[in-house]
């Protein structure tokens, strides 16, 4: 499992590890019954200290997101995807309003939206198609 901590992102460490496997089971990168890296394998992974890690699991233990199987560690919860998917939708509908609600302020149409939204899209879409050709490349 691949994260990416950004400690300059305005959110905890440990909420943004929360967040990057929230979303892996949103997208289903982490399926039900998958085990999750040790605290131990994380914290080294990432370097971070141990405590910003149990602070993670411990809160997606409380959301059901991860579960303990005694003598396996922590796994997805077959539970998570469903709550998982709800709260990705919820946080990026949240981003958007919040877009949205600045642009109108700023005395943007619909068509002007509607117009940046799609450039946006088409240069994201060409952004990832052209990862995607080089790594088919390596």
């Amino acid at each position: 499992m691949f994260f990416t901590i950004d400690p300059d992102n305005g959110l905890a460490i440990y909420d943004q590890i929360m967040r990057q496997v929230k979303f892996a089971v949103a997208s289903g990168a982490l399926q039900a019954g998958q085990r999750v890296p040790s605290l131990q394998e994380l914290s080294a992974q990432l370097a971070l200290n141990p405590n910003t890690v149990a602070r993670a699991y411990r809160e997606l233990q409380a959301e059901g997101v991860l579960e303990m199987v005694r003598g396996v560690g922590l796994e997805i919860s077959s539970k998570a995807v469903k709550r998982c998917q709800q709260e990705r939708d919820a946080l990026i509908r949240e981003r958007m309003r919040s877009v949205l609600t600045e642009a109108r302020q700023s005395q943007f149409d619909d068509a002007e939206l509607q117009r940046m939204f799609d450039e946006e899209l088409a240069l994201l879409s060409e952004s990832s198609r052209m990862a995607a050709s080089k790594t088919r490349k390596r």
